[in-house]
């Protein structure tokens, strides 16, 4: 796959998340149905750590949740040994 091409799946994986992590503050506020947190999750695993960390921050939401932030940073650990795995190949 073309460098430019994975920069640009990475950055829309990320925007997704963040734009999902938004949404599902905003249902939070208003009372409404919620983004269950397994598919918040599964957008981190796929490649949208970097904006899940983000969007937690933006929006404060999900910050003191258990288990999902114990998950969320098992996702990004095993992303950074997968990472520096391919990097030492």
């Amino acid at each position: 796959m073309a460098p430019l091409t994975l920069i640009g799946l990475v950055a829309a994986i990320n925007a997704w998340t963040m734009l999902r992590f938004g949404q599902d503050k905003r249902r939070a506020e208003a009372g409404h149905r919620r983004i269950p947190e397994s598919d918040l999750l599964t957008l981190a695993a796929l490649g949208g750590t970097p904006g899940a960390y983000l969007a937690r921050r933006m929006f404060r939401h999900k910050t003191r949740k258990q288990p999902f932030s114990d998950r969320l940073h098992l996702i990004a650990v095993v992303q950074a040994g997968l990472l520096i795995g391919l990097l030492v190949l």
